[in-house]
């Protein structure tokens, strides 16, 4: 099965879960998964959310991102991946004046 982004219409997030600014998403979503392409606009951030149930992997495309994942901060750059395990909390800040592009995979379990 193949996922095409560009055949699935982008949609503006505002204050996603709680955090600042705006979140661009293309979003294929199934009772197993979900695989985002999304952008982190300047300033923006997501709100922190605990994994209840399932489990995110973040690979950043473009930009650097810091996460506040539990109690610590980390900070992930193009190339590399942030995961947060089922039970574990985390959230996304894009502290740059540039946006963030990246792909998210939240699997169920």
């Amino acid at each position: 099965m193949i996922v095409d982004f560009e055949k699935i219409n982008e949609e503006t997030l505002t204050n996603f879960k709680g955090g600042l600014g705006e979140l661009l998403t293309r979003n294929y979503i199934d009772s197993d998964n979900k695989i985002m392409l999304s952008r982190l606009m300047p300033g923006a951030s997501s709100g922190f959310h605990v994994h209840e149930g399932n489990s995110e992997i973040v690979y950043i495309l473009n930009g650097t991102a810091r996460f506040v994942y539990d109690d610590q901060e980390e900070i992930v750059n193009k190339g590399e991946v942030h995961y947060c395990p089922n039970g574990h909390g985390h959230a996304m800040h894009n502290d740059t004046q540039d946006e963030i592009t990246y792909l998210a995979i939240v699997s169920q379990h």
